[in-house]
């Protein structure tokens, strides 16, 4: 798996930047900036550690699929380790097989530094060698996003 780096600083405190980015107040503050990615981005489940939570999204024929992960850590206002094991398809979930391996075991690390009011947003992510490209032109399109909630 290829690792990559993404980092925004955004003029709000850390504690309001973790619950607008994970949409723990209201759930269309992270559809907004995971729209980038796919624009009915949503989510299923919850941020505790330990949980299960679906990253879920319709393609163009309205096939609901996406990526069953789970929530490795979670730090309020500091850290969130989301931890890839399967994927979403026509929403049946496959935690087994070839096409599940490439992605099984990587993850998607927000690390939040607050400083004088001002909080960075880094963000360290896992991916299969033929998505990089597809993540280096969108994820900073979707921090921008995320920043124009502040």
């Amino acid at each position: 798996m290829e690792k990559l780096q993404f980092k925004t600083i955004i003029n709000a405190p850390a504690a309001k930047v973790y619950h607008t980015m994970l949409g723990l107040s209201d759930k269309a503050t992270y559809e907004a900036w995971t729209s980038e990615f796919n624009p009915t981005s949503t989510y299923e489940g919850n941020w505790e550690k330990g949980s299960k939570i679906l990253f879920i999204g319709t393609d163009e024929n309205g096939v609901k699929g996406g990526m069953v992960s789970e929530i490795a850590e979670n730090i309020p206002n500091k850290f969130v380790s989301i931890r890839s094991y399967g994927l979403l398809k026509d929403g049946v979930e496959i935690t087994e097989g070839s096409e599940v391996e490439q992605w099984a075991g990587g993850f998607e690390n927000y690390s939040f530094e607050e400083n004088n009011g001002a909080t960075t947003l880094t963000v360290d992510l896992d991916t299969v060698e033929t998505y990089a490209d597809y993540f280096k032109e969108v994820y900073p399109k979707a921090l921008d996003k995320l920043k124009s909630l502040f």
